[in-house]
């Protein structure tokens, strides 16, 4: 688990930065900002999602709105409803196997729907980046 959440966060500064270097005008956190919203309690209830989206946006025009925004906040809805049944679980059934079958479940289907904003903002990202033509330096004479 330590490892895969040490590969997001990698590949969450560099789709950030990415994103940047794609549409530098897009209004996007700064790079510990990004990271460091996942750590702060309350805080990483709310503001880690409204960064991939906004990563996503300004990762391509090709962000169909209506359709990546709810892959994202179906994800961030599997993930933070497991985050709510373990928190509450463990204070009013300690110990329970249902809610940790839950919980697991929910952490399942989240890490699926994390994979599939993964796939989808880094595809948006490589075709914008490969839709960019290098300027081929002039020949010198």
């Amino acid at each position: 688990m330590t490892l895969a959440i040490v590969l997001f966060l990698v590949w969450l500064a560099r789709s950030r930065r990415n994103a940047q270097e794609l549409s530098p005008q897009a209004s996007l956190p700064s790079r510990g900002w990004t990271i460091g919203a996942w750590f702060i309690p309350v805080v990483n209830f709310f503001v880690p999602r409204q960064f991939v989206l906004d990563i996503g946006r300004a990762s391509s025009a090709s962000w169909a709105q209506k359709r990546d925004t709810t892959l994202v906040n179906l994800w961030w809805g599997a993930w933070i409803t497991h985050v709510l049944v373990l928190m509450v679980g463990s204070r009013v059934a300690p110990g329970s196997m249902a809610l940790l079958v839950v919980a697991e479940a929910l952490m399942i289907a989240a890490a699926v729907l994390l994979g599939l904003v993964i796939q989808r903002i880094t595809a948006l990202q490589s075709t914008a980046i490969g839709a960019t033509v290098p300027v081929e330096p002039l020949a010198q004479t």
